[in-house]
């Protein structure tokens, strides 16, 4: 099932509309296997793409998996890019994703507290107004896919950070359809001729 997503969700559409073959589809899909599980900026903020795992409550856990992997259908690699935060939830519940699991307010609180960090920095999840707090602004969802899946109407947002870790979030649209067409093709140069 993980493995097709890309495909489901239309990467893998949009790599053969743009650049007419699979092959950049699957180069991506290979680079996917060695991206970094986390980062953590100024030992403050924790960054992640989808959210935390019951099998994980300190920063030197995540440290220890071994990345270089394509991403199994369960345990702490998988929860760390499915899993997703939900006010109804109060602990831990079942995602409906089938990966990962969603997770409550406390769960945050006790993760950040251990972890002495200010808040979690997050993606994975379509956020209509570009970005969502939770918790007591304790962790951020920031949707960076404006237009997704060709739905209108949704925006995108980038959180900025300084040299102090002021942050400020920048939401924008999505480029003018004129502009997203496929990528010219250049001419060769002369010495291919």
């Amino acid at each position: 099932m993980i493995l097709t997503l890309p495909i489901v969700y239309g990467f893998y559409d949009e790599c053969l509309r743009k650049y007419g073959s699979v092959n950049f589809w699957r180069y991506c899909t290979d680079i996917f296997d060695y991206l970094s599980l986390s980062a953590l900026i100024e030992n403050k903020i924790f960054s992640v793409h989808g959210g935390l795992s019951p099998a994980i409550t300190t920063l030197d856990q995540i440290r220890t998996i071994d990345r270089k992997q394509e991403v199994p259908h369960d345990g702490a690699m998988c929860d760390l890019l499915w899993s997703d935060p939900e006010d109804i939830v109060d602990g831990w519940g079942l995602s409906p994703r089938g990966a990962g699991f969603l997770f409550g307010g406390s769960v945050v609180t006790s993760f950040n507290h251990t972890n002495n960090i200010d808040y979690i920095c997050r993606a994975h999840q379509l956020v209509m107004e570009g970005y969502k707090w939770m918790f007591n602004n304790q962790i951020v969802t920031v949707w960076s896919a404006p237009n997704y899946c060709y739905r209108c109407g949704i925006v995108a947002a980038i959180l900025e950070l300084d040299e102090n870790l002021n942050k400020q979030i920048r939401v924008f649209d999505a480029a003018p359809q004129e502009s997203r067409g496929a990528p010219a093709k250049k001419p060769a140069p002369d010495y291919f001729l």
